[in-house]
């Protein structure tokens, strides 16, 4: 079969034109607010047994506390990175941070559990769409051949997040009770969301009309969001086995992250600190995947873009391996080795699958993208794992459980198979029908 080549990509990479120091600081405001992001979600999980005691709280009525924030993410991703495509992500993004960390701060003053279960609810509607938007601003501030990479790092501020988050709050707490925790994630929060604005402009960052390239002038934006079609966004058969192949890979990841500290208390008989610390090494590991996972494929495929299916594929298949194997070893230092080397494999395929949807999909919904991307990562992964996995436990155990979720990386590699086939193609056609040429003949 004979595919077309990729369109050139000089004139129509809106990130090569940005200077590279101006693009670093646009990234690591946009990572200290996902930093922010998570921070605000998880210190509650610092402080659990500090409201469980004080409001007597049941165990349900915590779990309602965390659960309600993923309950807001996953219904308004989507139509929050709608509005911010339409009306600009620049202060959309600070709008978010504003209402998340504010939110954050009114936990700490909450003075029963309906007052911070209304608190907990905003948090999640401020945090909804940062993750999906977030990640089209740093994407459309660097050349293309990036985008694994840069994918990569930035979901793993999630789990670095996470992790700071509990930490943090913890410490914070055991000092000066569990109401400076949640007052101490909200100040780094509003500091970030104050100075983003001023930094990031919207204007600099967006991509140059087609009249500015021929007459060299610069600064407005390219074809409106609101002039893309929406069905750009399943248009072809290789995004949307992205975004499905991404989502069964990350049921496994999700699994291993969420059930790890439970699997450490029951079979290696940790108490709950030590289980959340080993757990939280190993979280930190998978994070360091998911970045290496995305330099490493952005380094060997900028001449070949199909192979990031390639690459994607033997991160699941070799992830699929790791975790079968660690699950079937004996408990140990060596089992808590392959589990996280494992898990590093796991999740190194969100940088190949995000670069894939943003070559996928038009430019000016890149934040719409993502938030798809982002919807089908939980309904298909992050909720589900968990959720299929408790249910398998009930049944089975935990750890005969952990034995087969690693079997649905199969799944997901074969779905990126599928991808690989039509990608190249399907690519072209969204060069073709999306990105304006300058008066540069696109290659066919």
């Amino acid at each position: 079969m004979t595919y077309h080549s990729l369109p050139n990509p000089g004139d129509d990479d809106p990130g090569a034109r940005i200077p590279r120091r101006y693009a670093w600081v646009v990234f690591a405001l946009s990572f200290g607010l996902l930093l922010s992001d998570y921070m605000s979600r998880q210190v509650l999980n610092a402080v659990f047994p500090l409201l469980k005691h004080e409001w007597v709280l049941s165990d349900a009525q915590l779990g309602l506390l965390s659960g309600i924030v993923a309950l807001m993410v996953g219904l308004l991703t989507f139509p929050l990175s709608l509005l911010a495509d339409r009306f600009g992500r620049v202060k959309s993004l600070a709008v978010m941070a504003t209402v998340w960390s504010l939110a954050t701060l009114g936990c700490g003053l909450a003075q029963d559990y309906p007052q911070m279960l209304v608190a907990r609810f905003l948090v999640g509607v401020g945090e909804a769409a940062y993750g999906s938007v977030g990640i089209a601003v740093v994407l459309s501030v660097f050349p293309k051949h990036m985008r694994a990479t840069l994918t990569g790092a930035f979901m793993a501020g999630g789990m670095f997040g996470s992790v700071l988050g509990m930490a943090l709050g913890g410490a914070v707490a055991a000092h000066m009770g569990w109401r400076w925790a949640f007052a101490t994630v909200a100040l780094f929060g509003l500091v970030l969301a104050l100075l983003y604005p001023i930094i990031v402009r919207e204007k600099r960052i967006a991509p140059p009309r087609p009249d500015e390239l021929r007459t060299g002038k610069s600064g407005a934006a390219t074809t409106p969001a609101a002039k893309v079609p929406l069905r750009s966004l399943v248009n072809s058969r290789s995004v949307v086995a992205a975004y499905i192949g991404s989502g069964l890979q990350l049921f496994v990841g999700g699994t291993v992250i969420v059930w790890l500290p439970s699997y450490l208390n029951r079979y290696y008989a940790m108490a709950t600190d030590a289980a959340g610390g080993v757990a939280a090494m190993i979280v930190l590991v998978g994070g360091m995947g998911m970045i290496a996972c995305g330099m490493l494929s952005d380094r060997l495929c900028r001449n070949a873009p199909e192979r990031k299916f390639s690459l994607a594929i033997a991160y699941a298949l070799s992830s699929c391996a790791l975790l079968s194997l660690a699950f079937a070893l004996p408990h140990g230092t060596p089992q808590l080795v392959v589990i996280g080397l494992g898990l590093f494999l796991a999740v190194g395929t969100s940088g190949p699958a995000g670069a894939m949807v943003a070559n996928l999909t038009p430019q000016p919904i890149h934040g719409t993208a993502f938030a798809m991307l982002t919807l089908v990562n939980n309904l298909l992964g992050i909720a589900a794992g968990p959720l299929v996995t408790g249910l398998l436990a009930d049944q089975l155990g935990l750890e005969k459980a952990f034995q087969l979720v690693p079997l649905i990386s199969v799944a997901a590699a074969a779905v990126f198979y599928f991808a690989k086939r039509h990608y190249l193609a399907d690519v072209q056609q969204v060069g073709r029908l999306h990105v304006p040429t300058y008066g540069v003949e696109v290659p066919t």
